[in-house]
């Protein structure tokens, strides 16, 4: 399963905010077994969220949107998504009647907020998504996602978007596996063998560097476990290997 992560925030392309979403959501990806091919961050902009969303649709099993969700005029993802699909939106009645009950339970816990600030929601329009989809909705949160289409959008608040995605993880399987390898050899000087691995073996091998204290990792990704493991034991034959740091 190739999956692409489309990430959407004036504040992410500012830095004013670091996009720890697609990190996790790349992690948890990847450990359910699909593979991460493409991520990607746009601005709050309608027509380049639909492109996007149009492109990697057409190119991958699956697409995760985060970020854009809400009632503020800058949170446009939930409609350039639909327009992206070639849908329209529907109004999803019982995601505003729930959207309604929460804004009355939130008035009723909270009476000097209530009083003090006037809280203008529109749920009707917080409650149309893409026609056909299926509403994403949790108590961690507002704004409700949505799946639909191989499309997910979810929200961009991380502890939001973290509950939102637990409700569809399970669809994010596939026959990728890992094995990971600590090496205190310098990168530089197992260029032969990270060659000779990629020709010998129906595997994909990473060498990722780390800071000078810190031991480097050889990552082995690949379908077959039997062929992961030839591949591990390859490689410790070859390369000085420590234990997984703490």
């Amino acid at each position: 399963m190739d999956v692409a992560l489309l990430t959407v925030g004036d504040e992410i392309l500012a830095g004013d905010t670091t996009n720890t979403n697609a990190a996790w959501l790349a992690n948890e990806i990847t450990t359910r077994g699909a593979t991460v091919r493409r991520i990607l961050t746009v601005p709050d902009d309608h027509d380049t969220i639909a492109r996007w969303t149009r492109q990697f649709r057409e190119e991958y099993d699956a697409v995760v949107v985060t970020g854009g969700l809400g009632g503020t005029p800058d949170d446009v993802t939930m409609v350039a998504v639909a327009d992206g699909l070639g849908r329209e939106r529907e109004l999803f009645e019982d995601v505003r009647d729930g959207l309604l009950a929460k804004s009355e339970a939130f008035r009723d816990a909270n009476p000097d907020l209530a009083s003090e600030y006037e809280f203008d929601m529109d749920f009707e329009d917080s409650a149309s998504l893409p026609a056909g989809a299926r509403p994403l909705v949790t108590d961690a949160g507002w704004a409700p996602g949505c799946a639909v289409d191989g499309v997910y959008v979810l929200p961009g608040i991380p502890d939001e978007m973290k509950a939102m995605f637990e409700l569809v993880a399970d669809e994010f399987d596939g026959d990728t596996d890992s094995r990971t390898l600590y090496t205190p050899t310098p990168e530089g000087a197992m260029g032969d063998v990270l060659t000779e691995v990629r020709e010998k073996f129906d595997t994909e091998v990473g060498s990722y560097p780390a800071d000078p204290d810190t031991p480097n990792r050889l990552k082995v990704v690949g379908e077959d476990e039997a062929e992961i493991e030839r591949t591990v034991a390859w490689l410790r034959e070859r390369v000085e290997t420590v234990p997984e740091p703490e």
